[in-house]
C-alpha cells in the first residue's frame, strides 16, 4: 500500500498494490496491520455503500458529537471526492482537497474525523464504498453548502447537480458549526 500526502497532511490518498493478469486483478483494500504501519490506526465500525447517477452531488457532510473518519473508495464508475477541514484549531481550517477516485485507478481517500466530506459522480453511475470510524448519527449531522463562494470548490459538473433536500439546505461555511 502506497500512502500519498495531499496539501492537507491529515488527508491521504492510499494506492493499493494491484496484482493483475488475464483473469482480472486482486487487491487488498484494507489490512489492519498495513494501515497501522502507515500510521492509520483508527478502528472502523461501519461499512457503507452508495450508488449514484451522473452529476449526483452528495455533501458536504460531517457529524459533531460523533465524528466519523472515512476511508472512501469506488468500485464502479468515478467520483470527484472532496474533504473540507472543519477543525478551528487546524492550520488548514477552511481548506479543502480533492481527488478523483475510480474503479480504474483503485485509489482510496482517508478523510479523518473533523472534516466535511462530499463527492460528485463523474461517470454514468458510481458505486462508492466507505468504512467509517463511528456510527451514523443523524442527530449529529451537519451540512456545509456545496457551492459556498467563499470555499470556491471547482466541482467538475456537466450540468446542474442532483441534490438531496438536505444538501440544498446546507449552510455557508462561515455559519457552519465546527470542531475545536
Amino acid at each position: 500500500m502506497k500512502l500519498i500526502r495531499t496539501k492537507i497532511p491529515d488527508v491521504v490518498v492510499l494506492e493499493p498494490k494491484v496484482f493483475g493478469d488475464d483473469r482480472g486483478f486482486f487487491l487488498e483494500s484494507y489490512n489492519q496491520k498495513t494501515f497501522a504501519e502507515l500510521g492509520l490506526t483508527r478502528p472502523f465500525v461501519q461499512d457503507n455503500h452508495s450508488r449514484s447517477a451522473r452529476n449526483v452531488l452528495r455533501g458536504l457532510h460531517y457529524q459533531l458529537g460523533q465524528p466519523q473518519g472515512k476511508l472512501v473508495r469506488v468500485i464502479a464508475g468515478a467520483i470527484w471526492d472532496v474533504a473540507l477541514d472543519m477543525r478551528r484549531s487546524s492550520a488548514t481550517f477552511g481548506k479543502w482537497v480533492c481527488e478523483e477516485l475510480s474503479a480504474e485507478n483503485k485509489r482510496m481517500l482517508w478523510v479523518p474525523e473533523g472534516f466535511a466530506h462530499g463527492f460528485v459522480v463523474l461517470s454514468d453511475s458510481a458505486d462508492v464504498l466507505y468504512k467509517a470510524t463511528d456510527f451514523y448519527a443523524p442527530q449529529c449531522e451537519h451540512s456545509v453548502l456545496w457551492d459556498d463562494p467563499s470555499l470556491a470548490i471547482p466541482w467538475p459538473l456537466s450540468g446542474e447537480p442532483l441534490l438531496s433536500a438536505k444538501d440544498r439546505a446546507g449552510v455557508p461555511f462561515s455559519q457552519a458549526e465546527s470542531f475545536e
